[in-house]
Formats: structure tokens, sequence, C-alpha cells
């Protein structure tokens, strides 16, 4: 066996001891990893059980995510603050279980306003500890700015949110999803309906909407998914700009004042 494997065996097996002693210290992060791992096999198999395929899909594609948290700190040296993590993985299972199997999307109208302003907050204190540790990094020759520390990280933030966006309507136009939730909205302007090109006109009141000579019934005007992409940009927006405000008096007093910002800043073990 070349020296080489054998290091790389006794650097797995320390990373190994690492994680247990971790999770021992940090009992809250670990009741949560088990228990919202126990619930995915639980829902894998009812749903193997019952042949809803699509669902089993989504538990395993959640499971898996679970795991980049410990790829990110095992094999970039990246150290996830713990509250950070446990946000993550609930993150994950709220977007993913509750949000998809649960049908809290439908029940609570507010729920994925709320995750998308979340993940732009996230986002944004991922971004922030990238650049941050490339700034402090003695072997690299950067000094950068507060505020274009801040800058990097709401454009990372922005970025994610953005893709995560063109993921939504990849999946409702070429797999016939409905990640890009429907709004009722009473009133349109359109170009197009006036039958001119320099002429608005502003459609008022509308009471319903009817399809293919048959009424929708939803006392409104229907919007594909435009509103809510928006929406979600905007609170995403918002998120970004939340942390980063924090982020900036961090940087100028290196956490002298705002200790609270240092649980979503990954940093170099």
């Amino acid at each position: 066996m070349s020296k080489k494997t054998k290091k790389g065996k006794s650097e797995l097996k320390i990373f190994k001891i690492l994680n247990i002693r971790e999770m021992r210290e940090h009992k809250v992060k670990a009741a949560v990893y088990i228990v919202i791992r126990t619930i995915l096999v639980a829902l894998i198999v009812f749903s193997a059980v019952n042949g809803k395929w699509e669902n089993v899909m989504t538990c395993t594609l959640s499971f898996l995510l679970l795991m980049i948290p410990s790829f990110i700190e095992n094999k970039l040296q990246i150290d996830l603050p713990n509250v950070m993590e446990v946000i993550m993985i609930s993150f994950v299972f709220a977007a993913n279980v509750m949000g998809e199997l649960g049908a809290f999307y439908e029940k609570i109208p507010m729920w994925d306003t709320m995750l998308h302003t979340l993940n732009g907050f996230i986002c944004a204190g991922v971004g922030f500890g990238l650049i941050d540790i490339l700034n402090r990094n003695d072997r690299i020759k950067m000094s950068l700015s507060p505020l274009f520390v801040c800058l990097f990280s709401f454009c990372f933030s922005m970025t994610v949110g953005t893709v995560w966006e063109f993921f939504e309507f990849g999946m409702d136009m070429f797999f016939g999803k409905d990640m890009q939730k429907d709004t009722v909205v009473n009133y349109i302007n359109s170009y197009l309906l006036s039958g001119s090109e320099n002429k608005m006109i502003a459609i008022k009141d509308i009471g319903d909407t009817v399809v293919n000579g048959q009424s929708l019934g939803i006392d409104g005007y229907l919007d594909i998914g435009l509103i809510d992409t928006m929406k979600d940009l905007l609170v995403n927006f918002v998120g970004a700009v939340v942390f980063n405000f924090a982020g900036f008096f961090y940087l100028k007093g290196r956490g002298k004042r705002t200790k609270f910002v240092e649980n979503f800043i990954p940093s170099r073990k």
C-alpha cells in the first residue's frame, strides 16, 4: 500500500472521528439530522410501497442534499457554523418535503416567500464567507474593503436566486411542472390587447377568466408565473440586503458588535 493511500485513509478516519465528536458536542444539530433523515427514509419506503415514485425521487434528492454540508466541511476544509448548518438542512426539508409533498406552498401562502427570503440571507452568508476567506488568506494578496466584500456577497446571493428561477422555469416548460405558481390579479395593462403598438389599454375589475370557452372560476385574470418569479427575486434581494447590512458592520468592527453574523459565515478550518 502506497504512502499516499495510507495518508488518505488516515485522513478519512480522522474526519469520521471529528464528525462523531462534533455531533456529540452539538446535540441539537445531531438531533435535527437524525430526525430529518429518519423521516426521509420512512417516506421513501412508504412512497415506494404505494408506487409514488415521484415522491421517492424527491425524498432521495433531499437525502443527498443533506450530505452537502459534510462534503463542504470534510473535502473543502470549510467550517460551517452550527446555526447555519441546522438552518440549511431544515431549509431542504421545508422546501422539498413540507413544501412539495405536504403541499405547504398551497396551504400557507407565505411559505414560499419565507423560504426565498431565507435563501437570500443564507446565500449572502455563503458568498460573504467565501470572499472573506480569500481576503484574510496570507498566501493571496488581497485587501478588499468591507463594501466590496458585501457587494460580492449580495451579487452571489442574487445569482443563486436567479439560477433557481431559471430551474423553476425549465421544470415548468420541459417537464410539465408548476413550480412557478400562478397568481390571480384583477387588472392588467396591455399593448397587445389594444390592437395598436402605440396604445395601451388598462383592463380593470376583472371578475373571470375564460379559456376555450370555459370559465376557470378564479374571480380574476390568471398570471402564469411572472408575479411569483418577481416576488421571489424581490424577497431574495431583501434577505441579501439584510445580511450584508449586518455584515458590513461586522467587518468594520470584526465581530465586536455583531457576533450574531458569525453564525452565518463559513470559515477556513
